[in-house]
């Protein structure tokens, strides 16, 4: 008995083709030029800033305190001015960000470069995504609709979630890492949108079939092939943004078209961790 097809295996559209560089289409017209585009778990591969210098992992604490005072909103205006300088113009994504304090999602020690546009360690050997990488990949699943229910693949500190809570009524976040899950739900409280994320501990790679279908889907980490199950809990419609690869990854956009039916544009070259299944204790 043949093994069944992925969905994806067959191309459907001639931007399925491997490419050179990026592709473009009214789909993605959101990436901005001379940007190369990465998450929480990427290492930039373009004209980006500068990686940190490499940190030890460590047991997450506490969420660190409004230790930066007044200078917190001062600061959170300017990153919104810088990520409309780089290209993001989705309103809904930047008002997000501006009400947000990430200060609450990264180590006490390291708030006061948290509206740098660097990512920062939180450990596990994971980090908070950088801000223009959120307001990128969050404006380019968005653009042309407002989804109401959005699934998150790896919540991390849970700083992305907090983000989507902002503009979207229900938001779905999946962790695998007991340590972050446990981190990630101190920050959502602190930061006030607990009761807005359903933060859940599993394994993503199944994705929430029980609360499908979603209006768009985030993934933060690459698999070889983007799990079957969470293009099937795609709404006709809707949108799944995700890295794809092993040695060399790209950033996948997906729209689901039909019942059987998904539209496939891919964008620029990234490096995620791996896509993992099952649960870390």
């Amino acid at each position: 008995m043949s093994k069944p097809r992925h969905p994806l295996d067959k191309p459907r559209h001639p931007l399925d083709k491997p490419a050179r560089g990026p592709r473009t289409s009214p789909v993605g017209s959101a990436l901005g030029p001379g940007y190369s585009v990465a998450n929480s778990n990427t290492r930039i591969l373009g004209p980006r800033p500068s990686a940190l210098p490499h940190f030890q992992d460590r047991t997450p604490v506490a969420p660190a305190a409004a230790n930066l005072g007044l200078n917190s909103d001062r600061l959170r205006l300017q990153m919104v001015h810088r990520l409309r300088e780089q290209g993001v113009a989705d309103e809904r994504v930047l008002s997000a960000m501006q009400a947000v304090p990430r200060h609450l999602f990264v180590d006490q020690g390291l708030a006061s470069r948290a509206y740098e546009d660097a990512a920062l360690p939180i450990g596990y050997g994971q980090t908070i995504s950088q801000p223009w990488v959120v307001a990128h990949m969050l404006a380019v699943m968005c653009q042309g609709r407002t989804p109401a229910r959005v699934l998150e693949i790896g919540a991390g500190c849970g700083y992305q979630a907090a983000v989507l809570a902002r503009f979207v009524p229900e938001v779905h976040a999946v962790e695998r890492v007991r340590g972050l899950y446990d981190q990630a739900r101190l920050n959502l409280a602190q930061a006030g949108v607990r009761g807005r994320v359903r933060l859940i501990f599993g394994d993503g790679m199944r994705g929430l079939e029980h609360r499908a279908p979603f209006d768009g889907i985030v993934v933060a980490a690459a698999g070889v092939k983007i799990p079957e199950a969470l293009l099937h809990q795609l709404a006709v419609g809707a949108r799944l943004i995700a890295p794809e690869g092993t040695a060399h990854q790209r950033l996948i956009l997906i729209e689901r078209t039909g019942l059987s039916s998904w539209h496939r544009l891919e964008l620029d070259d990234v490096r995620f961790v791996p896509l993992r299944p099952g649960t870390q204790t």
